[in-house]
């Protein structure tokens, strides 16, 4: 089993412009991932079946959405849950008038929901939003009780404020379909991982290769920058179902199609638990991306 060591952040170094959160706001003990992959791959789909798995296996499990949308964990809840912001704003930012309840939901099989959101559209910095969110956590001793921690977070973008779950995580997870345009996103998300580990603990855990049949152009992919694929969903249309019923798929009839995405889905959360190695990249240059994949 590999262990994550917990150090503290040391900041992005001299010239960053990166959101840097107090040291006050560290998550203790959880395992923590950070998901993250291109906009509309299914991050949420894969956070929220990922939640249920870890719940199935006995885990204290928290999913934190950090996207203003806030649709992170409307299959988990059934509903569009009120946002960390929302319910600070409610109070004039006094977070000590707060109770549990009025920011964390309980969703199916006891995973428990939070919705970070965002400051208006234009204004604001997101970062700030996820520092208030886990500052929040920590006062009200919610951690302490908390096995794993998954923050799922906006589309593809790894700098400023969406940049900061990478300061709470152990392992970052990237979500990518086997297409030109999922890998192009995974490459920057490698390299922005990459210079985030020079000063904070963490590292790349792997690719879930998801909507699709198959995987060469990933496994191309992989096979250049040093890569895994830890688990693999294909483009299956109950995954779609399951969204518009607004239920996980741990939810659904039992079928051997909807059986065996469980089961990869509880293959993956099993392995994450025992700790996966941290793997060393090497983000391509956008060129040679185009140059690596297609068909000849």
């Amino acid at each position: 089993m590999t262990v994550i060591r917990r150090i503290p952040g040391r900041g992005d170094g001299e010239g960053s412009v990166q959101v840097q959160m107090a040291p006050d706001v560290q998550i203790g003990n959880a395992q923590v991932f950070a998901v993250y992959g291109k906009g509309g791959i299914g991050k949420s789909t894969t956070s929220s079946n990922l939640s249920v798995a870890f719940s199935k296996l006995g885990k204290r499990v928290l999913q934190i959405g950090c996207d203003p949308k806030h649709d992170s964990t409307f299959t988990l809840t059934k509903r569009l849950v009120p946002t960390v912001i929302d319910i600070l704003e409610s109070v004039n930012f006094h977070s000590e008038e707060l109770r549990v309840e009025d920011f964390v939901y309980e969703g199916y099989n006891g995973v428990m929901c939070i919705e970070a959101g965002g400051p208006p559209a234009g204004t604001g910095c997101g970062g700030y939003v996820v520092g208030q969110t886990v500052k929040l956590l920590k006062e009200h001793h919610l951690l302490e009780d908390t096995d794993v921690v998954i923050f799922d977070v906006l589309g593809d973008v790894v700098c400023g404020g969406f940049a900061s779950p990478l300061q709470h995580a152990g392992r970052a997870l990237i979500v990518a379909a086997n297409d030109f345009d999922s890998i192009f996103a995974m490459n920057r998300i490698v390299a922005a991982i990459q210079a985030k580990a020079r000063n904070y603990e963490v590292r790349l855990g792997g690719v879930i290769a998801n909507r699709s049949a198959a995987t060469d152009q990933i496994d191309k992919f992989n096979a250049q920058t040093g890569l895994k694929t830890l688990a693999h969903f294909p483009d299956l249309d109950v995954i779609r179902r399951s969204r518009l019923k607004k239920s996980t798929l741990f939810e659904m009839e039992a079928t051997p199609e909807i059986a065996a995405v469980q089961n990869e889905y509880l293959r993956l959360a099993a392995t994450l638990l025992a700790g996966t190695e941290a793997l060393e990249t090497r983000p391509l240059k956008d060129r040679d991306i185009f140059d690596l994949l297609g068909f000849d």
